[in-house]
């Protein structure tokens, strides 16, 4: 189903309703880390966004800007600004643990069944598939993403100009990303994000 620019003006016009609870707020974290396979942030922007109505589509771009240029997992970070903002350090703590509880087992459980049957021919393709997948998610989550600045053609100069340095120049985001904050920085100065 394709959404149109009507759904996310739709999810913007929506009071957010952060989590009552530590309690509400670890499962949702848990739900998040429990849909992401092959990345979090396609999991994160349904459940906090869409489902949760936590965060307006405006404010989850926001702290995934801010979270991206922290060191780290990039939804790993949000959970503990999210979890901070809404309970304080405890709040921290309880979604980057409900975040990361599921996933963690899973993996040492993926890992020794890998060890066992790693070098099978259909094990192989298992992991070629879901790579394939991964990288979808992570396209229809760009999209998503982008959509609250669509219209401003600075940002879409600044996108475009990212997506050149690095996919097509070739160029280590140790240079590119404090270029960009730097250029992001002068065009909101400006009034032009």
């Amino acid at each position: 189903m394709v959404r149109t620019a009507g759904a996310a003006n739709r999810l913007d016009s929506i009071v957010p309703m952060p989590p009552r609870t530590l309690w509400e707020l670890f499962l949702g974290f848990l739900s998040i880390g429990a849909r992401s396979f092959g990345g979090v942030l396609p999991a994160a922007h349904s459940i906090m966004v869409e489902k949760r109505h936590w965060l307006t589509p405006t404010d989850f771009v926001e702290t995934c800007a801010l979270c991206q240029i922290l060191p780290g997992p990039n939804i790993g970070n949000a959970s503990i600004v999210l979890g901070r903002r809404w309970f304080g350090i405890r709040g921290a703590v309880v979604a980057f643990l409900g975040l990361f509880a599921l996933p963690y087992l899973w993996v040492l459980t993926l890992a020794m069944l890998y060890m066992h049957w790693g070098a099978h021919p259909s094990v192989s393709a298992v992991v070629t598939g879901a790579g394939a997948a991964g990288a979808g998610l992570f396209i229809a989550t760009a999209v998503k993403l982008g959509r609250p600045i669509a219209g401003k053609p600075a940002a879409l100069a600044l996108i475009a100009g990212c997506f050149v340095l690095v996919a097509i120049a070739r160029m280590s985001l140790v240079i590119v990303m404090p270029i960009a904050l730097t250029v992001g920085i002068l065009f909101s100065a400006r009034g032009r994000l």
